[in-house]
């Protein structure tokens, strides 16, 4: 295969946005990913919302990269005619005890630049969203919903406009330093192949620490185990009881944000995700977990009918934490820390990773050397 400047593994959101930024200033990118479409996994499985920025430690990389990305994203949607809306969103406490928690988060989210959260009382709340149950709440006005599939084909119509290449069905197997570049060898549509490039970014998802492990020269402790959390949604048949998206407080010692409530942009409401740890991709979503769904949702939305759920989709989100253990932030790595000439690995790149796209892929351009 011809030389690159770049090679992108991995044709998520990630990967596409990094090789659209990198395409723009005159990089000569090839992307390689191991499926047969782009956005295989996380990227098109996910609850298709732009956050605001709530919830992530004000001295993270998830927050700075979340505000940032939540407004070049609704850039983004308006300049390349994304499909996207600003709905808001509402974030309830169900009981009094709750009340706290709720004051805290937007305590947290102001640290992190986000003072347009707005104090909901029950009886407002009973106003503009009948359907919902709860004693207080904080209505966030900058949270959308977003065509994930349509950001990922608009991200990757940029880059090759810009002179990107796209190779599906390719998978990297291995890299080496070769003088000055890097030598990726692998396999594509089933014929071996090795590319010799400058720069490579390591952007495959929940498969990031493994394609890591392969790396020639790449120490060990710089590859963190990428732990995969499965979680599964619910579609609801009929009508949409709301308006906005509806979130339940975070639960406790858990890797999600509770069962909420989503409209996509076709205006059907779906439940989730849940958190169900696993080592394989599996991306069923199993009948029976209907009446574990139908308790969480009725805490919030009690006139539920469970008949009206039915199993929707699935998707692993990778986590540098495992169960019970606290959140971890992005880790992007460059070499500063791992000591490799234009090498980017980026690892746990889950939620709010759709929204921090393209503020990511910024990072990145700015770090790679």
């Amino acid at each position: 295969m011809s030389s690159y400047d770049c090679l992108v593994i991995g044709a998520g959101v990630i990967g596409l946005a990094c090789a659209s930024r990198l395409a723009r200033s005159g990089q000569r990118v090839l992307v390689v990913e191991a499926e047969r479409w782009i956005g295989s996994h996380t990227s098109s499985r996910n609850s298709e919302v732009i956050h605001a920025g709530i919830y992530y430690s004000p001295d993270s990389l998830k927050a700075r990269l979340c505000v940032e990305g939540r407004d070049l994203l609704y850039r983004w949607c308006v300049d390349h005619q994304v499909e996207h809306r600003r709905i808001g969103k509402l974030l309830v406490a169900v009981s009094p005890d709750e009340i706290a928690a709720l004051d805290a988060l937007q305590k947290n989210a102001k640290k992190s630049g986000v003072d347009s959260l707005q104090e909901v009382t029950a009886a407002q709340l009973r106003r503009i969203e009948p359907a919902v149950s709860g004693v207080a709440a904080l209505m966030s006005v900058d949270t959308g919903i977003i065509d994930s599939h349509a950001y990922l084909l608009s991200l990757l119509g940029d880059a090759q406009r810009h002179g990107t290449d796209l190779a599906l069905e390719t998978q990297v197997n291995r890299l080496q330093r070769n003088g000055e570049e890097w030598l990726a060898e692998g396999e594509s549509c089933g014929e071996s192949f090795s590319v010799g490039v400058q720069r490579v970014i390591n952007a495959a998802g929940i498969f990031s620490s493994k394609l890591a492990s392969h790396i020639d020269g790449l120490e060990a402790r710089h590859v963190p185990p990428t732990q995969w959390c499965r979680g599964r949604y619910f579609s609801y048949n009929g009508r949409s009881p709301f308006t906005r998206l509806i979130y339940p407080m975070p639960e406790m010692n858990t890797a999600g944000l509770g069962v909420h409530a989503m409209i996509d942009m076709g205006g059907q409401v779906r439940f989730g995700p849940d958190v169900a740890w696993t080592d394989t991709v599996d991306y069923q979503v199993e009948e029976y977990l209907r009446s574990d769904f139908a308790v969480a949702i009725q805490r919030y939305f009690p006139k539920l009918d469970p008949q009206r759920l039915t199993p929707g989709y699935c998707g692993i989100r990778p986590k540098l934490s495992g169960p019970g253990q606290p959140a971890e932030d992005f880790l992007i790595q460059c070499s500063q820390t791992h000591g490799l000439r234009g090498l980017i690995n980026l690892y746990g790149i889950e939620s709010p990773g759709l929204t921090a796209s393209l503020a990511i892929a910024d990072h990145v351009v700015r770090i790679i050397d």
